[in-house]
């Protein structure tokens, strides 16, 4: 045997393997290696972290993140996890990884109170903030993302939303306007209008105006290009076994967010148009600057001023290129997550009329547009409805962190390890990775008390509505939709304020009605967030029949 071949023969046999291997089958295969590797760093290394008990994945591929992948209400998943291991327990995840989940508001209330310092966002989930938007507020930490929070304030406070009032309510009134004209044209006096694509232009609009001085004409049917972008993005697909594996990949290998795929050229195509729409808005921002008798305050606007500031909380000019990018952020955020809350909201008060009802008198009760401060605290039923609405149907669905530094989470009740040892805490090494579900924290019968799973916005009226549990959450008003700490939404008051300007000209005005019937099924699907649809519809259609509303 000629051994100077040997190595030449083994050379050729591998370069045939590589050849025939399609590229999905590579990276698979330097995934596998990557993660035998980390298992065998892992058993070199004793964890410090808090061995607890937890569900057995499905696969030692992918653990129970399949099955969360694939379900409709994970919110469900988590509890029920929750009530056979305790309020903290451990997730098997992709390649052998381990998530802690917490559904204690202790633990959560700590966690969210030291977020962006001693709790960061995953490598994987910072590559892909970074693609789609900079490195702006969602993607800073730390000190960073306190000095870039705090120049962005002054557009989200109380005074702002006040300021923006009027812009609102403008946008309303030509929602209420245009079901006027879709009734009046069906000639039936009823009509069925797909409620989550109106919720998605009035919001889009009404941010656009109050935010921005920009008007996307939406509600009018100007034509325009972004509209079109979002509806794509919004609109649920069947992923390809492509995009399927890069979003697998990205798990582990944060660059693979940069693989072309049909999600990353919709991505593309919305960044570019938000370039384009980023430099008017700037243009627009600058000229405020120059009119002195121009009162409004625009984010732009402010953080260009932060720019100028001399002092220990200016922030530099890539962060305000980087802001001016979270802008996108910031109108997909109207886009998605207000407008799935308040079609939420109409879609329950259709099937609640005595709900509907009631509410209906209160808001009749007063003439006229109410006033911000009005709307804040005149309307303690709209107030419940709006409140119940972010309980019961929230738009965010997980919050994933990484410890950054070892730590020791406390809980409010004990838990049993895995050794059977009971602790009232946990330990956490650096990269542990924790999540929170936020439909369990805001559903739990545990928390909430055995009419959790019920819409009721009556619990927020009543001297004892509210459970003791539930008070030990943090959160706005208790529920952890807008997240907390360091990271809850910088939008929440406006949102707020706009989803009850819209309710109180829609109930005023209309009356909801279930097409077909209180019995109507609704699935959920997933667009940049999850939707809702009602079943055998396309897309993410959710008809109501809509009447004028005659006294």
């Amino acid at each position: 045997m000629d051994t100077a071949s040997t190595p030449v023969r083994i050379y050729t046999t591998f370069q045939g393997l590589v050849r025939s291997a399609s590229l999905i089958d590579v990276v698979t295969g330097l995934a596998f290696v990557w993660a035998i590797s980390a298992a065998i760093r892992a058993l070199r290394k004793q964890s410090r972290t808090t061995k607890l008990r937890g569900p057995k994945g499905s696969s030692l591929l992918f653990g129970v993140s399949k099955e969360l992948f694939k379900s409709p209400d994970t919110g469900s998943m988590f509890e029920a996890w929750s009530k056979e291991y305790g309020v903290a327990y451990e997730l098997p995840m992709l390649l052998g990884q381990k998530r802690i989940i917490l559904c204690d508001p202790k633990a959560v209330a700590y966690l969210f109170s030291r977020d962006t310092r001693s709790y960061v966002g995953t490598p994987g989930h910072k590559a892909a903030v970074a693609r789609m938007i900079g490195k702006g507020l969602l993607w800073a930490e730390g000190e960073s993302h306190r000095r870039q929070r705090r120049s962005m304030a002054p557009s989200f406070n109380s005074a702002a939303v006040r300021n923006s009032s009027s812009a609102i309510y403008k946008t309303v009134n030509k929602l209420k306007v245009a079901w006027k004209a879709s009734i009046d044209a069906d000639g039936s006096g009823s009509v069925v209008l797909d409620v989550q694509r109106w919720m998605n232009y009035v919001s889009l609009d009404a941010f656009g105006i109050a935010g921005f001085s920009y008007d996307f004409g939406s509600l009018d049917g100007t034509p325009n290009p972004m509209i079109s972008v979002l509806d794509a993005f919004a609109a649920p697909s069947s992923p390809s076994f492509w995009d399927k594996s890069v979003l697998f990949l990205s798990n582990f290998f944060p660059f693979a967010v940069n693989v072309p795929t049909s999600r990353g050229k919709m991505l593309d195509k919305l960044r570019w148009r938000m370039s384009e729409l980023c430099e008017i808005i700037i243009e627009n921002a600058a000229k405020e600057r120059e009119e002195a008798s121009n009162q409004r305050v625009s984010t732009i606007h402010l953080l260009l001023k932060a720019e100028d500031e001399d002092s220990v909380q200016r922030i530099t000019r890539e962060e305000v290129l980087a802001q001016a990018r979270f802008m996108r952020v910031l109108l997909i955020a109207s886009y998605e997550t207000t407008a799935i809350t308040m079609t939420w909201a109409l879609f329950e008060l259709a099937r609640h009329p005595d709900i509907q009802t009631k509410l209906r008198e209160e808001v009749l009760s007063f003439g006229g547009e109410p006033s911000y401060d009005q709307l804040t605290t005149g309307f303690p039923y709209l107030d419940a409805v709006v409140q119940e609405t972010l309980r019961f149907r929230p738009a965010a669905q997980e919050r994933v962190r990484q410890a950054s530094e070892d730590d020791v989470i406390p809980l409010s009740e004990p838990v049993r390890t895995k050794s059977g040892e009971v602790v009232d805490s946990i330990a956490v090494e650096r990269g542990t990775v924790i999540g929170i579900s936020i439909p369990c924290m805001n559903r739990s019968e545990a928390i909430w008390g055995p009419d959790a799973k019920v819409f009721k916005p009556e619990r927020w009226l009543e001297p004892d509505g509210i459970a003791k549990k539930a008070q030990e959450v943090k959160g706005y008003r208790h529920v952890l939709t807008f997240s907390d700490g360091p990271r809850t939404c910088i939008g929440k008051l406006f949102a707020v304020a706009e989803i009850k300007m819209v309710l109180l000209i829609v109930i005023k005005n209309f009356v909801l009605e279930m097409r077909d019937g209180p019995d109507t099924k609704v699935e959920m699907t997933r667009g940049i967030k999850m939707r809702p649809k009602v079943a055998g519809e396309d897309g993410i259609k959710v008809p109501l029949r809509v009447r004028p509303y005659k006294g």
